[in-house]
């Protein structure tokens, strides 16, 4: 009961998060840096909701290998495309 309970939290924090930035872009409540702002922290906070309630990365206790896995799993990504764009870039650069 208490593992349905975290999954429908998740899924309505979820769905918030993701209602949200449609809605103010729809709504134009904001202007365009804060709408930009705005989606930027609300996928930052559906990442974290998605990786506590529904992967179960937590910080503490006999979570902290997963979350070490994923974190060097990012730091591998960012350098992957980080590293791609560079060279793409410089290679455009270069041809014009």
């Amino acid at each position: 009961m208490r593992e349905m309970r975290t999954i429908l939290t998740g899924f309505a924090l979820a769905v918030i998060l993701t209602v949200l930035p449609f809605v103010a872009v729809i709504g134009q409540w904001l202007p365009r840096e804060g709408t930009l702002w705005l989606i930027a922290i609300t996928a930052v906070v559906q990442i974290t909701v998605h990786l506590y309630f529904f992967l179960g990365v937590e910080i503490t206790g006999k979570h902290r290998e997963r979350l070490s896995s994923l974190l060097f799993a990012c730091v591998l990504i960012f350098i992957m495309v980080g590293g791609t764009l560079w060279v793409m870039g410089n290679l455009y650069w270069r041809m014009m």
